[in-house]
């Protein structure tokens, strides 16, 4: 198995004929002696929506390159998905050959895979998200962070007049007269940013000037009907990649593009076409939140992905604290002030933030320490007092460093990357040369804040 093999998977499933299992609601368990042995270099998937009767119809034709000779290899995927057919370099395997049902490889769709709904204009509107229960519940997938493929090609069948907004660049359009297919490819995905966005989209696009250099494609797919607030909302992208390419680093999916599809669900980070649900409601400080915040992402986590999820932090504690350092930056210091006090209030403080040990998601061990939101606002506000301890320039490098593993991030001289915590703790101490060990112990490993005790006595002030 030294050449690339492809694994075919033809499949078709209909949402919500069964629980799902066990293994596919959880996320991460961990990869496999032969899925390490291999470079993941594409995912080919074809899907067919049929909104009408809310069912997936698809086919997936994966793509690896051995390492070493491998005997065996598993893949992780719902047991709902009713398998047509599956082959191996051609070669049909009979249902009794075909991998086995014991947490690898596991077949089905479940009823929270997809939100079917009605757009306000009267046609369907389908979207997906998978954080959390993991890629397994959409596309057969190594479930697992480090499980990115280096390239996902999409073609979505979906009725005619509706538009499929996915991932990466759109590569044309198929039109028949009852269907049309969009074909996408997109660069080395996160394995739970593959999304379907199914609707009566229009879209707003121009390409934006990076300050460097480089232009890229800007698009924003909103629902019909919706052009007026869609065009205020977009107005506000130019201003965000600006402050996130001064203060972290060149935005990293510019050969793709900068995208935004309006979605029944509330958002999620879904690369290069981050979903968007807030109904264009700005915020008390004048924007909108929920955009930055998932816009935050394609540097932390689509460019810079944890390694285990026990380093989830890394994901929502630097994407937490983009929000008072964005204000800070548009409106200035009683701006983030305020919105670091808000944040402050919300530290829950009943688990460490790392464990220490792989931590996947949707175990009951995992759940049993789970920091929960805490991964956003401790994180925050632990980023905050490092940036304080520091200062910003060292901040900001020690920022570069964990997402683009350099300090001279420039279009076109990183890749994507995985990280761990320790990972960022060692760039903290080789950037300021001193040893933070300490203050990452005492706010990520310990669960509640350290104290300060004050005493007033004889004209004198003790802090301890």
């Amino acid at each position: 198995m030294a050449a690339p093999r492809a694994l075919c998977l033809p499949l078709f499933a209909v949402v919500g004929i069964a629980a799902a299992a066990d293994h596919t609601m959880t996320s991460g368990l961990g990869m496999s002696p032969e899925q390490k042995a291999v470079v993941f270099e594409q995912a080919e998937l074809a899907f067919a929506v049929d909104p009408a009767a809310k069912s997936l119809d698809g086919d997936a034709v994966l793509t690896f390159k051995a390492k070493s000779p491998l005997s065996r290899f598993a893949l992780e995927f719902d047991p709902r998905y009713a398998i047509t057919a599956f082959e191996v370099d051609g070669v049909a395997l009979a249902a009794q050959d075909r991998p086995d049902n014991e947490g690898r490889i596991e077949f089905t769709l479940p009823k929270a895979v997809s939100v079917w709904a009605t757009a306000p204009t009267g046609e369907p509107w389908v979207a997906t998200a998978v954080e959390g229960e993991g890629c397994d519940l959409l596309w057969p997938c190594i479930d697992h962070p480090m499980g990115k493929p280096l390239r996902v090609i999409q073609h979505i069948t979906v009725p005619a007049e509706l538009t499929a907004a996915s991932n990466g660049r759109l590569l044309g359009v198929d039109r028949n007269d009852k269907t049309w297919t969009w074909n996408w490819s997109a660069r080395q995905p996160d394995t739970y940013a593959i999304a379907l966005n199914v609707g009566p989209y229009e879209l707003l696009h121009s390409d934006y000037r990076s300050r460097y250099g480089n232009s890229m494609p800007m698009d924003f797919y909103y629902l019909r009907g919706n052009r007026a607030k869609a065009e205020g909302l977009y107005a506000e992208l130019p201003k965000m990649i600006d402050f996130f390419e001064e203060v972290v680093g060149p935005y990293p999916w510019s050969d793709d593009k900068v995208g935004v599809v309006e979605t029944p669900h509330l958002g999620m980070e879904h690369q290069t076409i981050n979903a968007y649900g807030n109904d264009y409601k700005k915020d008390i400080n004048g924007y909108d939140w929920l955009m930055q915040h998932e816009f935050a992402h394609e540097w932390f986590g689509n460019q810079m992905t944890n390694a285990d999820y026990d380093d989830f932090w890394l994901h929502e504690g630097f994407a937490m604290y983009m929000q008072p350092l964005y204000l800070e930056w548009l409106r200035g210091r009683m701006y983030y002030d305020a919105e670091m006090l808000r944040q402050r209030g919300l530290i829950a403080g009943k688990h460490p933030m790392v464990a220490g040990r792989s931590r996947p998601n949707g175990t009951a061990e995992s759940e049993a320490i789970d920091p929960g939101t805490d991964v956003y606002y401790k994180g925050a506000w632990i980023l905050h007092t490092l940036r304080h301890q520091i200062g910003d320039r060292a901040f900001r490098a020690s920022m570069r460093m964990l997402v683009y593993g350099r300090l001279d991030p420039k279009p076109g001289n990183f890749k994507p990357r995985y990280a761990t915590t320790k990972d960022y703790v060692n760039a903290v101490n080789r950037i300021t040369g001193k040893d933070w060990n300490w203050f990452f112990d005492v706010y990520l490993h310990g669960a509640v804040m350290p104290r300060l005790d004050v005493e007033r006595a004889g004209g004198k002030l003790k802090l301890h």
